[in-house]
């Protein structure tokens, strides 16, 4: 393998507040751990402290490269109650970006990461329609706040997987299996994302800015039929494909709806993203209403199929549905890091062989972190966090990142020096 990044490709890392800051229990996964759903009862309230250690792990960081940066606010730790902001909080913000810039990494900020303040999810939180409005008022409040530091915002991460997991498989907070609350929730995310877009260009606009660049990060998975042959396996591929991402992809860019995105006042036809934000995993072999890993793929720890090819599948769709540029917002691979080097590698040489006009990469994670109901069982960082002293310690694949970042590519000296383990490989037939 010896490939170039694309010219102008910017190589950074991704998170969420919830899952590294520690220090805050007003939130409905904070509620999600209290009532025992977490695997390994791991709390978010430490979660990696980097509430108290942003600078060493900034330092890290810039000793690293990375040359851009992925994050989110709490919202329940900024509006702790309704209404009722905390500028000391908001502050702090302002201090790490700040800080951010003057190591020379671009900031991607990211305004709602799964997570709500407790008072929101008591109001029913985005399965009510009028919650809308005290979104649009935190995002009102976070822009005009670090407006001049920020250019660049993703209004919602991931609504196809927090709507599912929340409302219809009832794994992730608030624990629903209501098919018509999932259809709720998907429609009025899509309403929030299209309202926030222009209310943030509008916002920065009369601060004086006009180089806003706004999205969404949009979960994507490639989905293939278990026997191509088989005309029930290519339906139900279909049919997953369209129900999970296709439709709420097309209704969050362009304002077409169609099931399960229901009717909003504010779902019109319209352009709605400034670039694509894709998140990007695996492939789901389908032979029929459930789906996952085939049989003999190659996989990370959580059973999730290894499949590079894929991220060039969704982003093509993504950027034939509206030509945009194409922001892989998260990627990444969890488990041992021995095979995470190979993965980076196949992924990026994927999408620099594409033809697409990818213009940034995030890598998931940059720190080891509380992986949602994993806890923090679930290692997808390129530094190691020793539990619970939470000592850092740069691994294998973080060098790896560092030395693709500085030489542009991949060479294949460095190939060869950090790419040659195996996948493990799925054990039954999942699907």
């Amino acid at each position: 393998m010896n490939f170039p990044l694309k010219p102008g490709m910017l190589l950074g890392t991704a998170t969420a507040a919830t899952q590294i800051e520690g220090g805050d229990q007003n939130n409905s996964w904070y509620d999600w751990y209290r009532r025992g759903y977490i695997k390994d009862n791991a709390s978010p309230e430490t979660a990696t402290e980097h509430l108290k250690r942003w600078r060493e792990d900034l330092e890290l960081m810039s000793g690293m490269g990375i040359q851009c940066c992925r994050f989110s606010v709490e919202w329940g730790r900024v509006e702790p109650e309704d209404g009722v902001f905390d500028e000391q909080a908001i502050a702090r913000c302002r201090e790490e970006i700040q800080a951010m810039a003057e190591q020379g990494i671009k900031p991607l900020l990211t305004l709602h990461h799964f997570s709500n303040p407790m008072w929101l999810e008591e109001k029913g939180a985005f399965a009510v329609r009028d919650n809308i409005t005290y979104f649009l008022r935190y995002v009102h409040k976070m822009v005009e706040s670090l407006g001049d530091l920020v250019s660049e915002y993703i209004t919602i991460n991931e609504p196809n997987v927090y709507a599912f997991n929340g409302y219809l498989d009832g794994s992730w907070p608030p624990g629903k299996r209501n098919p018509l609350d999932l259809a709720r929730v998907l429609t009025n995310l899509t309403a929030a994302h299209i309202e926030a877009y222009g209310l943030i260009r509008k916002t920065r606009l009369k601060m004086g800015y006009s180089d806003t660049k706004v999205g969404f990060a949009n979960h994507l998975c490639s989905f293939s039929p278990k026997d191509p042959k088989n005309p029930l396996h290519r339906f139900w591929a279909s049919r997953a494909e369209e129900l999970f991402q296709g439709n709420l992809t097309r209704a969050m860019c362009t304002g077409h709806a169609a099931f399960p995105i229901g009717r909003h006042p504010s779902i019109v036809p319209g352009r709605y993203c400034d670039f694509h934000g894709i998140n990007y995993y695996t492939r789901s072999t389908v032979s029929g209403p459930a789906n996952g890993a085939a049989e003999g793929v190659p996989v990370n720890s959580l059973g999730w199929e290894i499949y590079p090819q894929g991220i060039v599948e969704v982003c093509r769709k993504a950027y034939q549905l509206l030509p945009r540029p194409i922001y892989i917002t998260e990627n990444g691979t969890c488990g041992a890091d021995a095979f995470r080097a190979r993965y980076i590698a196949e992924h990026l040489e994927a999408l620099c062989g594409s033809g697409l006009p990818v213009e940034r990469y995030y890598h998931r994670g940059f720190c080891d972190c509380w992986e949602w109901t994993e806890g923090t069982s679930a290692r997808f960082g390129l530094v190691h966090v020793e539990y619970p002293s939470q000592r850092r310690t740069v691994k294998p694949s973080g060098e790896f990142y560092r030395q693709v970042i500085a030489q542009g590519g991949v060479s294949e000296e460095l190939y060869r020096q950090y790419c040659g383990v195996s996948y493990p490989t799925a054990r039954e037939d999942a699907v």
